[in-house]
């Protein structure tokens, strides 16, 4: 194991001591400059497991320290240090910039439910780089985390050890489920208005005034 990795594991295994305010620590951290992958997952559904009746603040606690931290890469890459983009691959970087040019908020709803190794990281640079709105930027990630660790922390409330199990063999397809139906509300919407937008121009303009004779 490469050195950083190790004082990453171990750090993350000494924040998991202090229960709640340690799994804010340790989601802070995976989001922005400490990789600590699916312990902040494990920790969350392992908390709520214990101690049911705090779930949903366990999952609160998660959010905002994803948040937090999401925010710290943010302003990197909105500074213009670029020097978090060498441990991501060009192409990535590239899809992550298009994708946020077409639709911002989409894109990182999608990135935040998905489990790694998605390059989420990169996403938030990119954000940062592209200078997206800030509002439309924590309002994303609010809704996209906000339903991944609320999700996990209901699956760790009912199903205990059980639900970390399954977390470890199923993660990738119970959010890529979570994602691909994000995707079909946000196309669905914007269909829907574009066509709330038309019948609207189509009424204002049989609505004018007549043409003068």
């Amino acid at each position: 194991m490469h050195p950083l990795e190790s004082l990453s594991a171990k750090l993350g295994q000494i924040l998991a001591l202090y229960g709640g305010w340690g799994l804010f620590g340790t989601s802070f951290l995976d989001s922005s400059f400490v990789p600590l992958p699916v312990l902040n997952d494990l920790l969350l559904m392992h908390l709520s497991s214990q101690h049911r009746g705090r779930a949903v603040i366990y999952a609160l606690q998660a959010t905002l320290g994803s948040l937090l931290g999401s925010y710290a890469l943010y302003g990197v890459g909105r500074g213009g240090i670029s020097f978090f983009w060498r441990k991501s691959s060009p192409e990535a970087a590239l899809r992550a910039r298009r994708w946020l040019d077409r639709n911002d908020f989409v894109v990182l709803v999608v990135a935040s439910l998905l489990p790694p190794p998605t390059p989420y990281k990169v996403f938030l640079l990119t954000a940062g780089v592209l200078r997206v709105n800030v509002l439309h930027f924590g309002m994303a990630l609010l809704v996209g985390r906000g339903l991944r660790f609320g999700a996990l922390a209901l699956l760790g409330a009912c199903y205990g050890a059980q639900a970390e199990a399954y977390l470890k063999q199923n993660a990738g397809w119970a959010s890529l489920v979570a994602a691909v139906l994000v995707v079909g509300l946000a196309l669905l919407y914007r269909r829907l208005r574009r066509r709330w937008a038309a019948a609207s121009t189509t009424a204002a303009t049989r609505s004018g005034p007549s043409a003068p004779r």
